[in-house]
């Protein structure tokens, strides 16, 4: 790491901290919830990301038919997906209703199929997809979780498929293991009920997403970077 880059994430590392501090006594939101209080404005304050949207979308190969959206939203990468394919099909996977529902509205004319649902607990079948999708989604969750989920993907994707996962991840171990600790902290003082899920970041260092993924059976994983997201392609 070059000192300027060391600089930029200790920089990085003191605002996380500060931001921590101002925040600790705001209590976690059910995930749910979350997103439906803020529908009105989550378009536009993901717009900073439509760059990666585009790139993601440029991915996937054309004759690709089936996908798989994890935590789809009001599908955003899907506006880009369905410009390159109008004819793909989409099954979208989402636990907020009201953002289901906005997808549904702007996409009445797309062969789409909407869940609203835990996608842990979704039956992904095998060898079903052309690809499985997940932007901005999966930073929220601990990685035996995760790992889980992975193993369901690699089986659920068609020889050849591809699992697109575009996210925001750690700078470092300690940034890691900060926010898993603030998380449990607050997961510890919070009346909401253990099962919920809840919106509150903690994502892995690349590094450690690679290894759960490889854990789970991609064998080979691609990097990269667009406009503050990174990008891990995997091929079953």
């Amino acid at each position: 790491m070059s000192d300027t880059d060391w600089k930029s994430r200790e920089e990085y590392m003191q605002s996380l901290r500060q931001w921590l501090l101002d925040t600790k006594d705001e209590e976690l939101e059910e995930m749910s919830d979350f997103f439906t209080k803020r529908l009105s404005g989550y378009e536009e304050h993901m717009r900073v990301w439509d760059k990666a949207y585009i790139k993601f979308a440029e991915l996937l190969p054309e004759d690709y038919s089936r996908i798989l959206d994890l935590g789809c939203g009001t599908g955003l990468e899907l506006d880009e997906i369905w410009k390159r394919n109008s004819e793909v099909s989409v099954t979208g996977v989402d636990l907020c209703e009201s953002m289901l529902s906005k997808l549904r509205e702007k996409h009445t004319d797309k062969n789409l199929e909407l869940y609203c649902e835990d996608y842990f607990h979704f039956s992904f079948g095998k060898e079903r997809w052309d690809a499985v999708i997940s932007f901005e989604s999966l930073h929220h969750f601990f990685p035996d979780d995760k790992l889980k989920l992975y193993q369901k993907v690699c089986q659920s994707l068609k020889e050849g498929g591809m699992f697109l996962l575009g996210d925001y991840f750690a700078c470092c171990d300690e940034e890691e293991e900060l926010l898993r600790g603030v998380y449990q902290g607050k997961r510890k003082r919070s009346t909401l009920p253990e099962e919920n899920y809840v919106h509150f970041d903690i994502p892995l260092t690349v590094e450690h997403e690679i290894s759960t993924l490889k854990q789970a059976g991609f064998e080979q994983v691609e990097i990269i970077e667009c406009e503050g997201v990174t990008i891990l392609l995997s091929r079953r």
